[in-house]
């Protein structure tokens, strides 16, 4: 029996876009939906609470970090990553994949995985799918990530080919090495690079394996925009219809937008607590540095449309002082709005698409929102 399950509650009678429920061991959760990323299980300056509290669903966690630090055997010992860091609600681990292979000037591929340099004392290690496996079982969050290979762009037909059909024996090596099927959802992840053929035949391949769940990687790499959406377009096109999808590492407004446009229940990125150490703000009139002297004296809200703590609290003046002198809750503050205004988009989204309006809701978002290509 599958730990993870979904169901569609509706589909929007202007957009074809849909809404859901992830039904997780611990908690149910509303899709379409944003997971904010807490890589070493912490979200930066945000608390467990916190999160729960402003209803953040599902949160990530980094199975790379967290293999070298804290380890795996603390994890176990801990009895997993929600008790660990006391989160209440569901939680999804990557496979370390992205940042393993992020390392290309240390690692070396090979059939069996890749073997690359420890990040913090140069030791070598080497992660395979089993190894991959074995640590998020350790971890123990609801949902686990299949070991693949996000391989750059551009690639090369043959290298996207080889790379694609490696990804899948790791796929099948990762699910049978799934020691707690009953209690963590493992996901396969659709690969190919920008050739539809290539990731519709990854997508058949791994439907066939019959995850409980699936993802689309191997976008937001340096592609442009037209390009990312045309790849998330050929993978889940040959996905189930009523199993999760979940593209990885994607956070702009636009692409948040887009993804859910093309059937997207699951999206993930750092994007909004790296933009609050920057001073970057998301609001509902675009993006603003908190940093420029305008908001010295403008005491009005930062977006009056946003129910967070730091909203209903705070004005313009106050976040332009705590930044501009460096002091630690003005990055608390801008990192607390940044997360709800992600989650908040989402919860209006999927409003939006019970009321069967989910086109009209995209445009006048976007035309609201003066932001620049990337979204932000």
């Amino acid at each position: 029996m599958n730990p993870v399950t979904f169901e569609i509650t509706h589909v929007c009678k202007q957009s074809g876009a849909r809404t859901g429920i992830l039904h997780t061991p611990h908690g149910d959760v509303e899709t379409p939906m944003f997971m904010p990323v807490g890589t070493q299980a912490t979200v930066k300056f945000l608390s467990p609470e916190e999160l729960y509290a402003m209803n953040a669903g599902v949160v990530l966690a980094n199975t790379y970090h967290l293999w070298l630090r804290p380890g795996e055997d603390v994890l176990r010992e801990a009895g997993g990553v929600q008790k660990f860091m006391n989160y209440k609600g569901p939680m999804l681990t990557d496979s370390g994949g992205f940042q393993v292979f992020s390392l290309s000037d240390t690692r070396k591929i090979s059939e069996e995985g890749v073997t690359f340099r420890n990040t913090l004392n140069g030791d070598i290690l080497f992660l395979s799918p089993e190894k991959s496996i074995q640590i998020q079982n350790a971890i123990g969050a609801d949902i686990m990530m299949s070991f693949d290979e996000c391989i750059p762009y551009p690639a090369t037909r043959d290298y996207a080919e080889k790379s694609m059909l490696r990804t899948l024996r790791w796929a099948e090596r990762g699910k049978n090495a799934n020691e707690r099927p009953d209690e963590q959802a493992l996901f396969g992840i659709v690969q190919g690079g920008d050739y539809d053929d290539l990731r519709y035949y990854c997508a058949e391949k791994l439907v066939e394996m019959d995850f409980p769940g699936y993802a689309i990687g191997g976008t937001s790499v340096g592609e442009d925009k037209e390009t990312m959406y045309r790849m998330v377009k050929w993978s889940q096109e040959k996905l189930p219809v009523d199993k999760p999808r979940y593209l990885m590492g994607v956070g702009a407004v636009n692409d948040l937008l887009e993804a859910v446009s093309l059937n997207i229940d699951m999206c993930d990125c750092v994007l909004p607590t790296r933009l609050a150490r920057h001073g970057t703000l998301l609001t509902s009139h675009g993006r603003i540095n908190i940093r420029k002297a305008m908001y010295k004296h403008d005491f009005s809200p930062l977006d009056e449309k946003c129910d967070c703590y730091c909203c209903r609290n705070y004005t313009r003046a106050y976040l332009n002082h705590l930044f501009r002198t460096e002091e630690g809750f003005g990055t608390r503050l801008l990192s607390i709005h940044n997360v709800r205004f992600l989650l908040r988009l989402m919860e209006d989204a999927r409003r939006a698409i019970h009321e069967d309006r989910f086109n009209d809701f995209k445009q006048e978002t976007l035309a609201q929102m003066k932001f620049d290509e990337r979204g932000f």
